[in-house]
């Protein structure tokens, strides 16, 4: 059994599970989240405990089982808690800002990056005095808060020589040390 696949999943108060047609909708205080599961898994919901069963030990059933658990799961989570995300900008005049939904990213290029969220995260922006500048995401979805994540520090990944650019709060960054070390 996958280890992932057979733990069940605890409903919380406040948050119900609707299953039909190999379709999973979780609502929650905080949202709604819908996910189409393979027909071969079957997703059962008793006493406010999901489980999920397999028809098989082949391989693809064994992958899709702790999958959809997970996703599951992070539906769960993300409807009732909720997921947070916080970037920092690492570098001399790096600079962020938002209007709304549009984030303004001035990271040492000739010219602004321009970067339009969906309306499904929040984003606030913080620049205090002789402090990196942070980007603060929350969302219920933590695939999409993920990828919004990855799209946003793609534009400067950190470095390691002088640990310029954009990385999470308390990440660290492993550094090199320059050609001078060598001698």
């Amino acid at each position: 059994m996958s280890r992932i696949g057979k733990l069940p999943i605890q409903i919380p108060a406040g948050v119900t599970v609707t299953i039909k047609e190999n379709v999973v909708t979780v609502k929650g205080p905080k949202g709604e989240l819908i996910q189409s599961i393979n027909p071969d898994i079957k997703v059962t919901l008793e006493n406010g405990i999901l489980e999920l069963k397999r028809p098989s030990d082949e391989q693809s059933h064994r992958a899709m089982h702790g999958l959809y658990r997970s996703l599951i799961n992070n539906m769960v989570i993300g409807v009732s808690e909720g997921y947070k995300k916080e970037l920092e900008l690492v570098g001399v005049g790096y600079r962020v800002s938002n209007a709304g939904q549009l984030l303004d990213l001035s990271l040492g290029y000739t010219h602004n990056i321009y970067l339009q969220l969906p309306q499904e995260v929040k984003v606030e922006t913080k620049t205090e005095r002789n402090k990196n500048p942070l980007i603060i995401l929350e969302s219920v979805d933590k695939q999409l808060i993920g990828q919004i994540c990855a799209k946003i520090r793609s534009f400067r990944k950190p470095e390691p020589y002088k640990g310029k650019g954009i990385r999470f709060v308390g990440e660290t960054i492993r550094r090199k040390s320059g050609k001078s070390a060598g001698k």
